[in-house]
């Protein structure tokens, strides 16, 4: 049975919150290739693992310190574990700056998807990067695409 094509998921906060985007996400990835000419969607060459950037227009405080990031982390794992389940939440550090990453499972029909989400303060709005992947996916793409989210999204 083939793996079902990975799924990015705008958690149901940000989907309310997201608006056009403005510019494109740079994928520092051998192989990668933005999906249908989107530079703001890309996929590795076995289209196993997915990346989205989203930016909002709605309001987003910069995290200036680890305790802001932590207090919003915390917001954000009991938000979307309302329509997610388990969510493990974060802050990340971005040089002189703080994000907060989240992680959790999507489910689909028949399929899960494990998807990491970063949440970032762009010019005082919401801008995400959000990476996605089949439950079990073992490809090498998995693990570039989080630690892409992790230390060098921004």
């Amino acid at each position: 049975m083939p793996t079902p094509r990975p799924v990015v998921l705008v958690s149901a906060l940000a989907l309310s919150l997201l608006g056009p985007c403005a510019s494109a996400l740079i994928v520092p990835m051998s192989g990668w290739v933005p999906v249908n000419g989107n530079a703001n969607v890309w996929t590795d060459t076995s289209g196993a693992c997915l990346l989205r950037e989203e930016r909002s227009e709605q309001a987003f405080p910069v995290l200036a310190s680890q305790e802001e990031a932590l207090a919003f982390a915390a917001k954000l794992r009991v938000q979307l574990s309302k329509s997610m389940g388990p969510v493990i939440s974060q802050p990340v550090d971005r040089a002189g700056f703080w994000a907060v990453l989240a992680a959790y499972d999507y489910k689909k029909e028949d399929a899960t998807y494990k998807v990491s989400q970063l949440y970032i303060n762009d010019a005082g709005t919401l801008r995400t990067v959000t990476g996605s992947s089949a439950d079990g996916e073992k490809g090498a793409c998995v693990n570039a695409m989080r630690e892409f989210i992790r230390y060098l999204a921004d």
